[in-house]
């Protein structure tokens, strides 16, 4: 036991460095919402400026200038030393700030962590440009006299400095809570519009955030000096315990913060003592696991299998373009890469080679990342795994080409799987830094592991041969063969990723993306598209694995490390990750690509490659979200409108919404009359002790329209979200004899149950048609007497007036429009019974009515509709029963006329009766 409490403690020291660095994530998400991935960087970069300041040398990283300029004195002590590299560190954080996060305060969580690694590279490259990668060192700080604890010998200086770290964090909480600056700070977070109207300023205040960020970061890396030596990698890679740490105060909490970072630290440390002890358990891999355990532990119980109602749905990515041209495109650019390796030779060809490889692998990021909108940095390390797998499969056993990298990819694509599995409980960023700790550790318990890896040079692979012809990339003559194995790769991948965006599959990715909730309303099985969208990237990237495995003739763990997968991710997103183009484009830009070798060989610029990719990332997150595709896509779509004839406003349905003659909609079998198609028994709704549906019950028969109304907050919505099964209820749902209890909201629509949103939440990037395509998924899973037919769309489109608006994306409607593709989106499921919320929100009075006539009309041809709206000339000119709530509970029941009369329903809209309302 003594033992073990000896590991403990000395684990203090690098739980030390991750509690600090986890409360300045803390400090500079509270302030700006940044996930900042350079909070190491910038702990390294402050450590090395009070290296070399202990040594008389300030050091001037800006390219151009001396990299260290001599001080006036030979040394400094550390109290000068570490105040002046403080406060530079102070000024990165400005800078940073004012340069990079404040024009990216309005932008996605995605996109500024996107930024921050661009960040995080360009410190790192600098630095190493700069200064060199040799280890430094620094003189002792704490007192490093060794303890005896329980006849264990302990390093004093690590429990020293897990109390100073302690001690800042106890001195920056009470900087949070009883300073005016503490206050002002905790004010702009939680609303930045509320701070401004009191006359606060959230950027000044997220600049001294930032400042103090930086300052927080770097006093942990000047007092982890005298202990870890300073290596630019060693300190990257602490944002991964860094993260996890931040993860358990939710980014947002100092104490638990702090608290995870020392845990994590110590229990890092007591693994690699029981690693030693035990010759069972894995060499290696598992102090990396105990942050991947802590972060997926923290987002699974956290998390939710859907977005609840009011969550706020960010733009992750840009949207990613549907492929119109395929054939076309393959027939031109197949041939200009075979011309492009057919003339080049030595060194050129074999950058045109690595093209090719990683633009396979970027693929895999446009399926799961632009495509799904899951971000994933494990990519790199997944084609890994294709490698190694291979090498097993080919070395060991003897597999033949090709079998040998399909089956290696497979084994990819299960681990994929696993890495995905995270993914159906949390969404956005969570997902980011959830596959970050997976690729560190399949990098330090696989890919590191002499056990497991073919040792340390790495696993040696035998030469591909098919058919007799030898893809050998030894011999220069028939690098050529190989040459073209890849670009055939790689062309037939392309062509698969652009045939899955525009397959059903791909538009479900798409609807998944763009919004979940909706995604479900839709039919789409929110989870087990997902876990394809992984499942198939990884496959494509063990493919890119393999041949890069090929490509150097072995399985190589440097090439797949979690820093350099961070790095791809980063390149596939500045060329463009939605697009299939931006894929390929990324092959061309990555390091040992065409553009590399092209500015190496005439530039001399190979060293400096990183450090301007990082910085072209920087700036093209704040100018071009969309990548450097983006311009290509804009410009295809300039060239398709001029060629297009003007639509006229007659065509677009926006130049008469009278009522008119209305053409038969997307109708469901019908169902007899005074059948009960929807019955509501004791729904009970709870939120933490709050009752927002009180025991409902009501009865919906086939081919009524049933309106459910009441004041704001009489939980109508929180009604159809038990109904549809968004939120967890008491009582039952019985659906056509069907209990809808214990069913997803995607297996309740399959079942014939279609659902709009209060919030509208359509698919912004989508257009018209995709939006309402997307709804024929309930249709095609419910059996083949629901199959939608091309005529009923048109019907649809014709119906809604959505004919001429159907190639516009939906952003560009509307509030009213959006409204019509809402319903239009639900009834293209061929529901016997919709449940529509506030369909008429955006409509004005001439277009509710024929809206009205639309809805009377589909109820006609055999579909049940219950809506809830605030207009009561909608609700009471249309509905056949009306179902009347307040404070949760229902209060009133009955046709129109009755409801119309009520005193109780006026006493809950008015808070009188009418003879009291006539009266005042």
């Amino acid at each position: 036991m003594s033992q073990h409490f000896a590991y403990l403690l000395l684990g203090l020291g690098s739980g030390g460095v991750y509690a600090a660095l986890a409360m300045a994530l803390v400090v500079t998400y509270r302030s700006s919402g940044v996930v900042n991935f350079a909070t190491g960087a910038i702990s390294l970069y402050t450590a090395t400026t009070y290296a070399y300041l202990r040594e008389g040398q300030f050091v001037v990283p800006i390219p151009g200038l001396p990299a260290k300029v001599d001080l006036p004195w030979n040394s400094l002590a550390f109290v000068p030393a570490a105040a002046l590299a403080l406060a530079t560190a102070a000024v990165l954080g400005v800078v940073l700030y004012l340069v990079v996060f404040r024009p990216l305060r309005r932008a996605a969580a995605v996109a500024k962590a996107v930024a921050s690694i661009g960040v995080m590279i360009v410190i790192q490259g600098l630095l190493g440009l700069r200064l060199g990668t040799d280890p430094l060192t620094t003189p002792a700080v704490l007192p490093d006299a060794t303890w005896h604890v329980f006849g264990q010998a302990v390093r004093g200086d690590r429990v020293w400095f897990a109390l100073a770290i302690t001690a800042v964090a106890a001195l920056v909480t009470l900087l949070n809570r009883f300073t005016r600056f503490g206050l002002v700070t905790r004010a702009a977070a939680e609303t930045e519009r509320g701070a401004l109207v009191t006359g606060l300023s959230p950027e000044r205040i997220a600049l001294a955030n930032w400042a103090l960020s930086a300052v927080v970061a770097g006093i942990a890396g000047i007092l982890i000096s005298p202990i870890v030596p300073i290596v630019p990698v060693a300190y990257t890679l602490f944002i991964v315990p860094t993260l996890a740490a931040g993860l358990a105060g939710g980014f947002t909490l100092l104490i638990p913060a702090v608290a995870a970072g020392l845990a994590i630290g110590m229990v890092q440390s007591e693994t690699l003592n029981l690693q030693s002890t035990y010759d069972w358990l894995p060499q290696a891999g598992l102090p990396e696991l105990v942050s991947l355990v802590l972060i997926v532990v923290v987002l699974v119980v956290r998390g939710r299998p859907l977005p609840s109602r009011g969550t706020l749905v960010l733009k992750t990515l840009g949207g990613a373009p549907r492929p119109r041209s395929i054939l076309p495109s393959t027939l031109i650019s197949v041939p200009i890469g075979a011309g492009i390796l057919l003339l080049t030779t030595g060194s050129y060809r074999l950058a045109v080679i690595t093209t090719f490889i990683f633009g396979v692998i970027a693929l895999s990021l446009v399926v799961v990342s632009g495509y799904a909108g899951q971000i994933s940095f494990a990519q790199l390390a997944l084609a890994g795994v294709g490698a190694f797998a291979l090498a097993r499969l080919a070395g060991q056993w003897s597999v033949p080409f090709p079998i040998a990298p399909l089956l290696a990819s497979g084994v990819a694509a299960l681990v994929g799987v696993v890495v995905g599995l995270p993914a159906l409980r949390i969404r956005g960023l969570p997902v980011a830094v959830v596959t970050l700790a997976l690729a560190v550790t399949l990098q330090a318990f696989w890919f590191n592991n002499p056990d497991f890896n073919g040792g340390f040079n790495g696993a040696p692979i035998s030469t591909p041969s098919l058919f007799g012809v030898k893809f050998s990339v030894g011999v220069m003559s028939n690098r050529l063969a190989f040459g073209f194995l890849c670009l055939v790769v790689l062309s037939l991948v392309a062509v698969g990723v652009a045939v899955l965006r525009r397959s059903r599959l791909g538009a479900a990715m798409a609807a998944v993306k763009a919004n979940e909730r909706s995604a479900a309303a839709a039919g789409i099985d929110v989870a087990r598209t997902k876990i394809a969208a992984f499942a198939i990237a990884a496959y494509i990237a063990g493919l890119g694995g393999c041949l890069l495995a090929y490509l150097q003739q072995s399985a190589i763990p440097s090439t797949f490390d979690s820093i350099t997968g961070l790095g791809l991710f980063a390149t596939v997103f500045l060329a463009g990750i939605t697009s299939v183009c931006g894929g390929v484009l990324a092959g061309a830009i990555a390091s040992g690509g065409v553009l590399y070798v092209v500015l190496d060989r005439n530039l001399d610029l190979g060293n400096w490659y990183t450090v301007l990719a990082g910085a072209l990332l920087v700036v093209n997150v704040i100018l071009k979200p969309e990548g450097l595709a983006g311009d290509l896509h804009r410009l295809v779509a300039w060239l398709r409108s001029r060629r297009r004839a003007p639509v006229r406003p007659e065509e677009t349905g926006e130049a008469d919404l009278r009522p008119a003659a209305v053409p038969r909609l997307v109708a469901a079998p019908a169902a007899d009359a005074n059948q009960v198609v929807l019955s509501v028994r004791g729904l009970t709704v709870r939120y933490r002790g709050i009752v927002a549906v009180d025991d409902v019950s009501f009865d919906v028969e086939a081919g009524t329209i049933v309106g459910l109304i009441g004041p704001n907050g009489a939980g109508k919505t929180t009604l159809l979200d038990a109904v549809s099964g968004y939120v967890a209820s008491a009582g039952t749902v019985t659906f056509e004899q069907l209990d809808l209890q214990g069913l997803r909201p995607h297996q309740r629509v399959r079942a014939g149950l279609g659902r709009t949103f209060q919030g509208i939440e359509l698919y912004e990037d989508l257009t018209v048609e995709e939006n309402v395509s997307v709804g024929e998924e309930a249709a095609r899973h419910g059996g083949d007497h629901l199959q939608v037919g091309r005529g009923d769309l048109e019907a649809l489109f014709d119906a809604l007036h959505l004919a001429g608006v159907r190639q516009r994306p939906v952003r560009e409607l509307s509030a009213g429009y959006r409204q019509l593709v809402s319903v239009a989106r639900a009834l293209a499921g061929r529901p016997r019974v919709v449940l529509l919320d506030e369909p008429a929100s955006g409509l004005d009075s001439d277009e509710t009515q024929w809206l009205g006539e639309r809805l009377k009309a589909a109820r006609d041809q055999g579909i049940t509709i219950v809506m809830i709206d605030h207009d009561m000339s909608l609700v009471l000119g249309i509905c056949d029963v009306v179902h009347v709530l307040d404070l949760g509970a229902l209060i009133a029941s009955g046709p129109p006329a009755e409801i119309r009369d009520d005193p109780r329903v006026a006493e809950a809209y008015l808070g009188a009766v009418p003879d009291q309302v006539v009266a005042s």
